[in-house]
């Protein structure tokens, strides 16, 4: 009985020591594994940032050679009306939010509107 008790209290000792090192083991690779999906995405993060610097560069460099001097609260007041024009809102709207008149909000979404009579007119040249 004694034998009996003694193999299996070792048994059981042998068994923790296993189950303790797949534990170890398990958590090792997770923790690989969550390494490796953080590299990633700072990778990603770097490079959006680089492409954001590249883009406000641009901008600068566009601005400069046309000679464009706007203030920059001009500068948010007409990145406001284009994100608003983009996300469709209606051009009233978009004037009566910012406290202005409709022909003053058309006047500045001119260059970015298409012309929908343009198709009309090549396809019936043809």
């Amino acid at each position: 009985m004694e034998w009996t008790l003694t193999g299996l209290l070792g048994i059981s000792a042998l068994l923790l020591v296993i189950s303790l090192y797949k534990t170890r083991h398990a958590s090792k690779v997770n923790h690989r594994e969550v390494d490796m999906v953080h590299i990633s995405v700072m990778k990603e993060i770097n490079s959006i940032q680089d492409s954001i610097r590249h883009i406000e560069l641009d901008v600068e460099v566009i601005t400069k050679e046309a000679g464009i001097q706007l203030s920059s609260d001009r500068k948010v007041f007409l990145r406001e009306v284009l994100d608003l024009y983009k996300r469709n809102y209606s051009i009233e709207s978009i004037a009566e939010k910012n406290q202005v008149t409709v022909s003053e909000i058309e006047q500045i979404l001119a260059p970015f509107q298409e012309s929908k009579d343009e198709g009309r007119i090549v396809a019936y040249e043809n």
